[in-house]
């Protein structure tokens, strides 16, 4: 089964944002930042199903990407967990953004690093893996190291060791998945604070079945949500607008940057969930994203 997703009816799961975590209270001062940045995305550039929908109908799939980078400011970028992509492979996909200036590219950790090795004797494949996304330039976002499923607190002293040679030039959140780092308050809370002392940002995941990764613990000024909708069932709704409220509070306590990412089962939905979430949150923060526009096709 995906990670997070649930067999649960939906109406029994407490979808309810829990109550900001103890590094959030020391991030965010309660003073506004002087300016706040806002990059919502989608985990691809692309289904065909968009076509016709955000994207022209008769347009390649060698083409989305060119389209997608004209619709949102961000991506979350997983191609690189699958492999680890040459500067000159990678160059192409950064040339599609050249003219974006504030574009994100948000590339994922390499499994080959995070779940293959499990951080262990990974030097060469992260020197690779940075040789390769710094070619992104001005367009490259936090990367995004995804701990495998099975990377338990355990493992606490290679995470710390890996995170603390990687260079500063470059963002970093991370994703914790194992359970067990939330079943022991004191086991989390020294991460956390890890995290908090290197600089080192957190991934938020918003999923049905794992309300545990809803640990609402920012350690730098930089929010990365992973919002995980349901075929956009009511919840989603409500649970977008709670997220759109939470952010509004943080962005006047000191939040500096948000990377927001829509991630939807049925993936011909995606548009219509962030469609929502960007509206939303232009509403009430008074933010001037684009909002992806639907076709009108007769």
């Amino acid at each position: 089964m995906k990670f997070g997703a649930t067999e649960e009816d939906l109406t029994n799961i407490d979808f309810t944002l829990p109550a900001d975590g103890f590094t959030t209270e020391k991030v965010l001062t309660g003073t506004k930042a002087e300016k706040f940045n806002v990059w919502v995305g989608t985990p691809k550039w692309g289904a065909a199903s968009w076509k016709g929908k955000i994207y022209p109908p008769k347009i390649k799939e060698g083409e989305f990407l060119d389209h997608y980078v004209s619709i949102y400011n961000a991506i979350e970028f997983n191609p690189t967990f699958y492999k680890i992509f040459t500067a000159k492979v990678i160059s192409k996909w950064a040339s599609k953004a050249k003219h974006q200036s504030g574009f994100k590219f948000c590339p994922k950790f390499p499994q080959a690093i995070s779940h293959v090795r499990q951080l262990k004797n990974a030097e060469t494949q992260t020197k690779e893996f940075y040789a390769g996304v710094e070619v992104f330039g001005d367009n490259l976002g936090p990367l995004f190291l995804q701990l495998s499923d099975n990377f338990s607190p355990k493992g606490v002293q290679y995470l710390k060791d890996y995170l603390t040679v990687q260079p500063k030039t470059h963002k970093v959140c991370v994703e914790l998945r194992h359970k067990d780092w939330y079943v022991n308050k004191k086991v989390f809370e020294d991460i956390m604070h890890f995290l908090y002392d290197h600089q080192i940002g957190t991934v938020i995941s918003d999923t049905a079945g794992r309300r545990d990764c809803m640990h609402m613990n920012l350690t730098t000024t930089d929010a990365f949500i992973r919002f995980v909708g349901n075929d956009l069932a009511p919840s989603d709704y409500t649970r977008m607008d709670d997220w759109v409220n939470r952010i509004k509070q943080w962005a006047e306590q000191g939040l500096e940057n948000l990377y927001f990412f829509v991630h939807i089962d049925d993936e011909q939905l995606t548009p219509e969930a962030s469609i929502y979430f960007i509206e939303k949150l232009n509403t009430t923060l008074g933010t001037n994203l684009q909002v992806p526009q639907m076709l009108q096709l007769f």
